[in-house]
């Protein structure tokens, strides 16, 4: 069984995602063991400030991360997989991992520092979305990718 935590700058206000996520979260259950870390987004009055703000979320995202994790950073810059192959990544994953933290950035993206700790920069498309999408995007993907490998029907 996987060990994820997902950690995710902002948090969950409208009730449609946390409805999605809790769907999934119950289709998960008898494959991977879930965590979520909520880091509060930094206001920010100008995007001048990004460098600043990026890196006051980034010292919160590596206080938040557990200890001998393998660290996956969504990032559009990051490899993409298609459906098959990520089932096959998980099973890895699962052979040597303890645990595995996927990191989702909030509005102005994850600090560069944040970047470098990764073992992994993992790109759900090269397109920006919110935080909110791409937590539900790499739920279903995780559940996609835990039919896969249990030989159930849901990816065809």
């Amino acid at each position: 069984m996987l060990n994820v935590t997902v950690i995710s700058v902002g948090s969950i206000k409208e009730d449609f995602w946390r409805q999605a996520i809790n769907e999934y979260i119950k289709r998960l259950k008898p494959y991977v063991k879930l965590n979520f870390i909520e880091i509060p987004e930094e206001r920010f009055q100008k995007v001048t400030d990004r460098n600043k703000i990026i890196a006051i979320e980034g010292a919160k995202i590596l206080k938040a991360m557990p200890e001998e994790a393998t660290v996956i950073a969504m990032d559009r810059t990051g490899i993409q997989f298609n459906s098959p192959e990520w089932s096959k990544e998980l099973e890895e994953w699962s052979k040597f991992a303890k645990k595995i933290v996927f990191v989702i950035g909030g509005p102005l993206g994850l600090d560069p520092e944040i970047l470098r700790k990764s073992n992994i920069l993992l790109s759900m498309s090269k397109m920006t979305f919110t935080h909110q999408m791409a937590q539900v995007i790499l739920l279903e993907q995780l559940y996609r990718g835990s039919m896969i490998l249990n030989g159930k029907q849901y990816h065809y």
